[in-house]
């Protein structure tokens, strides 16, 4: 039987707009230990394709890693926001300007369990009309559309980094 940690105590150590940092007291196999754990809302990805078979994608510099990533149209579950399909539609509006006709759940992955509780939710949207882009002031990115075979070689290879974008193209993929 795995031994399963019991929170003892917690104490918040940072509060951002974001992520909150916490540092929980937990029951471990011999006495206590700690974990540091980011608080985050969440978020949502999409994996938009068109009726052409083409997966529209994002390239955005990323300051954490310090590097333009190729990636899904994403963003945060705003706090306080409780439906993830309807944060979708609106950043698929807001970083690519389309608007989707069908939209399906895909499913939600944890992208850091050792120490975060986000769960990102994606989900694959069809049915695309073109608009205009509503970016975010501190958001600066260009949409690029691709094949969605091409895609799907990248993520099966490496080539794609951001492990959002992984599971969302293997995902659709799978479920296509």
């Amino acid at each position: 039987m795995i031994f399963e940690e019991k929170r003892v105590n917690s104490r918040k150590i940072y509060e951002g707009a974001i992520l909150n940092v916490r540092v929980d007291t937990v029951t471990a196999k011999k006495g206590h230990a700690h974990r540091e754990i980011i608080e985050h809302n969440g978020a949502v990805a999409a994996v938009a394709l068109t009726d052409d078979d083409r997966i529209i994608m994002v390239r955005q510099y990323r300051y954490a890693c310090d590097r333009v990533v190729l990636e899904l149209p994403a963003g945060k579950i705003d706090r306080g926001e409780k439906d993830p399909e309807a944060a979708m539609k609106r950043e698929l509006k807001e970083e690519t300007g389309y608007t989707a006709d069908q939209i399906r759940y895909l499913g939600c992955i944890n992208p850091s369990v050792a120490y975060s509780e986000e769960v990102i939710h994606l989900y694959l949207m069809t049915g695309l009309t073109p608009g205009e882009q509503k970016l975010d002031e501190d958001e600066a990115l260009e949409v690029e559309l691709m094949p969605f075979d091409e895609v799907c070689r990248m993520a099966e290879t490496g080539q794609l980094s951001d492990a959002k974008t992984v599971a969302g193209v293997l995902m659709a993929k799978a479920q296509r």
